[in-house]
Protein backbone atom coordinates (compact mmCIF):
# COMPACT_ATOMS: atom_id res chain seq x y z
CA UNK A 1 0.00 0.00 0.00
CA UNK A 2 1.29 3.46 -0.91
CA UNK A 3 2.27 5.81 1.87
CA UNK A 4 1.94 9.60 1.83
CA UNK A 5 5.74 9.94 1.59
CA UNK A 6 5.98 7.61 -1.44
CA UNK A 7 6.72 9.30 -4.75
CA UNK A 8 3.68 9.86 -6.95
CA UNK A 9 5.70 8.82 -10.01
CA UNK A 10 8.44 6.36 -8.96
CA UNK A 11 11.16 5.36 -11.38
CA UNK A 12 10.93 1.82 -12.73
CA UNK A 13 14.48 0.95 -11.75
CA UNK A 14 14.83 2.12 -8.17
CA UNK A 15 11.40 3.30 -6.99
CA UNK A 16 12.78 6.77 -6.30
CA UNK A 17 10.99 9.89 -7.60
CA UNK A 18 11.43 10.64 -11.28
CA UNK A 19 13.75 13.51 -12.10
CA UNK A 20 12.13 16.58 -13.66
CA UNK A 21 13.54 15.87 -17.10
CA UNK A 22 12.28 12.29 -17.05
CA UNK A 23 8.80 13.40 -16.01
CA UNK A 24 8.78 16.06 -18.75
CA UNK A 25 9.74 13.51 -21.44
CA UNK A 26 6.99 11.11 -20.35
CA UNK A 27 4.38 13.88 -20.13
CA UNK A 28 5.37 15.35 -23.50
CA UNK A 29 5.25 11.94 -25.20
CA UNK A 30 1.78 11.30 -23.74
CA UNK A 31 0.54 14.70 -24.96
CA UNK A 32 1.85 14.05 -28.47
CA UNK A 33 0.27 10.57 -28.45
CA UNK A 34 -3.18 12.11 -27.99
CA UNK A 35 -2.60 14.87 -30.52
CA UNK A 36 -1.66 17.80 -28.27
CA UNK A 37 0.94 19.77 -30.19
CA UNK A 38 1.03 22.88 -28.00
CA UNK A 39 4.04 23.15 -25.71
CA UNK A 40 3.18 21.33 -22.50
CA UNK A 41 5.17 20.00 -19.60
CA UNK A 42 5.05 19.29 -15.92
CA UNK A 43 4.49 22.98 -15.16
CA UNK A 44 1.38 22.88 -17.36
CA UNK A 45 0.10 20.00 -15.24
CA UNK A 46 0.69 22.00 -12.04
CA UNK A 47 -1.16 25.06 -13.34
CA UNK A 48 -4.01 22.94 -14.73
CA UNK A 49 -4.39 21.22 -11.35
CA UNK A 50 -4.68 24.61 -9.63
CA UNK A 51 -7.19 25.91 -12.16
CA UNK A 52 -9.47 22.87 -11.98
CA UNK A 53 -9.28 22.72 -8.19
CA UNK A 54 -10.40 26.37 -8.10
CA UNK A 55 -13.16 25.74 -10.66
CA UNK A 56 -14.38 22.79 -8.58
CA UNK A 57 -14.80 25.08 -5.58
CA UNK A 58 -11.71 24.18 -3.53
CA UNK A 59 -10.92 26.98 -1.08
CA UNK A 60 -8.38 29.36 -2.62
CA UNK A 61 -6.34 29.34 0.59
CA UNK A 62 -5.85 25.58 0.24
CA UNK A 63 -4.78 25.87 -3.38
CA UNK A 64 -2.44 28.72 -2.43
CA UNK A 65 -0.85 26.50 0.22
CA UNK A 66 -0.53 23.50 -2.13
CA UNK A 67 1.15 25.64 -4.78
CA UNK A 68 3.30 27.35 -2.13
CA UNK A 69 2.26 30.89 -3.12
CA UNK A 70 2.62 33.91 -0.86
CA UNK A 71 -0.78 35.45 -1.59
CA UNK A 72 -4.21 34.59 -3.01
CA UNK A 73 -3.63 37.16 -5.79
CA UNK A 74 -0.50 35.33 -6.87
CA UNK A 75 -2.41 32.06 -7.04
CA UNK A 76 -5.26 33.57 -9.06
CA UNK A 77 -2.84 35.12 -11.54
CA UNK A 78 -0.85 31.89 -11.77
CA UNK A 79 -3.89 29.76 -12.64
CA UNK A 80 -5.18 32.35 -15.11
CA UNK A 81 -8.16 33.76 -13.24
CA UNK A 82 -8.52 37.42 -14.16
CA UNK A 83 -10.54 40.09 -12.42
CA UNK A 84 -12.97 40.08 -15.36
CA UNK A 85 -13.58 36.36 -14.81
CA UNK A 86 -14.44 36.93 -11.15
CA UNK A 87 -16.64 39.93 -11.96
CA UNK A 88 -18.60 37.84 -14.51
CA UNK A 89 -19.55 35.42 -11.71
CA UNK A 90 -21.06 38.23 -9.66
CA UNK A 91 -22.93 39.69 -12.64
CA UNK A 92 -24.34 36.31 -13.64
CA UNK A 93 -25.83 35.37 -10.25
CA UNK A 94 -29.15 37.23 -10.61
CA UNK A 95 -29.52 37.79 -6.86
Amino acid sequence: MAQAADPLFPSRKHGRPLQGGQAWQIFRAAALAVGVTDPVGTHTLRKTFGYHAYAAGVDLAIIQQILNHSSPGTTLAYIGIRREDRDAVYLGLNL
